[in-house]
């Protein structure tokens, strides 16, 4: 009951919220014409508001306060949440450099980890657990703490993954905070399996559900036609926070590969095709699934609801695997896509002949 209560409000304020932060990006000009600004990655048409994240994170944060108690990790995930909202109105606004973004990414996550959060170990596929957490350095600033170098490291890496590898899958109306969702509520389903943060399961699930319902609540606005994009805000938020969610329950890491499985294969391919051709691997381009996709005719509603149905299917798959099947599951679907994109790619060039 908790969980829908939570579920709701953050749906209500969200939804409310992104009706005048449309309004206001009209006024102050924080919108996308294609004509105006020329962007490769781009799939929309018209003047289209940006700055989405906004009411996403309000929602948030408002839910959080009420209904979570804010310890130290949480207050050092509300912060950098809010952090990663400033860079993406500015970003929004005037294009950030791409370099300078991911540098501000790993600041970000290198923060929220000094507020406690940390990868002490993580999952073996194959039986028990990789222990992440011998090598520490003991360090007195403002008290006695301890870094743990590798776990930490890991951390950092991982929500900087995250926090691209989701963003660069928002290129569709609707087709990022549909998957969000679905990511968001099955984490908080596997969250009470275990946790060992200072974070009870409870509270783990719930902010799952505030997650889920904030992005729910966005989501009317977004779907084809879309009134208002996510912007890099709301993106880079999506997947910090679902980076967040699977650290927050040591040993889901797996589980989070396994949902996002298309737009972390998907990142993995761009980053390949992009040093391939000896591009920087942070320039956007025209060549994600959803631009393949868009390529051999299906249409963005087709898109959006086709990477709702993948997540929803390893959602429910992610309940029932155990670690070796989750591994197989995530090889075997980066075989079929990879396989996928080759043939188009293959197509294209011989149309081009």
């Amino acid at each position: 009951m908790n969980s829908l209560i939570v579920f709701v409000v953050a749906f209500l304020i969200s939804f409310i919220l992104t009706i005048p932060t449309i309004f206001i990006a009209y006024k102050t000009n924080l919108v996308t014409n294609i004509k105006k600004r020329f962007h490769p990655a781009h799939t929309h048409k018209g003047n289209i508001p940006r700055g989405g994240g906004v009411p996403i994170y309000i929602a948030i944060l408002l839910t959080s306060i009420i209904f979570l108690p804010i310890n130290k990790i949480m207050f050092g995930i509300l912060i950098a949440g809010f952090l990663l909202i400033m860079l993406g109105l500015l970003d929004d606004y005037s294009d950030v450099n791409p370099y300078l973004r991911f540098f501000a990414n790993l600041f970000i996550s290198a923060l929220v980890i000094a507020f406690g959060l940390g990868i002490p170990y993580i999952s073996n596929p194959f039986g028990g657990i990789i222990r992440l957490d011998h090598w520490q350095i003991a360090i007195n600033f403002l008290g006695q703490h301890s870094i743990w170098v590798i776990a930490d490291l890991l951390a950092i890496i991982w929500l900087s993954w995250t926090t691209n590898m989701v963003n660069w899958s928002k290129g569709v109306d609707g087709q990022l905070p549909g998957f969000v969702v679905i990511c968001a509520v099955f984490m908080g389903l596997l969250s009470q399996r275990f946790t060992a943060h200072d974070i009870s399961a409870q509270t783990v699930m719930l902010f799952s559900f505030i997650v889920a319902g904030s992005f729910l609540g966005f989501l009317p606005f977004n779907f084809y036609p879309q009134k208002i994009m996510p912007g890099y805000g709301g993106g880079a938020l999506a997947g910090f926070l679902l980076g967040i969610l699977s650290i927050l329950s040591f040993g889901k890491l797996g589980t989070a590969i396994l949902i996002l499985s298309i737009p972390m294969i998907d990142a993995i391919y761009t980053i390949i095709r992009r040093l391939k051709k000896r591009q920087s691997p942070f320039q956007a381009d025209w060549g994600h699934l959803h631009h393949r996709l868009l390529e051999i005719g299906w249409g963005k509603r087709r898109i959006a609801i086709f990477y709702w149905l993948v997540s929803l299917i390893l959602g429910i798959s992610s309940l029932f695997f155990n670690k070796l099947e989750k591994l197989i599951a995530f090889i075997t679907i980066a075989i079929m896509l990879l396989v996928f994109l080759v043939i188009i790619e293959r197509m294209k060039k011989e149309r081009l002949v």
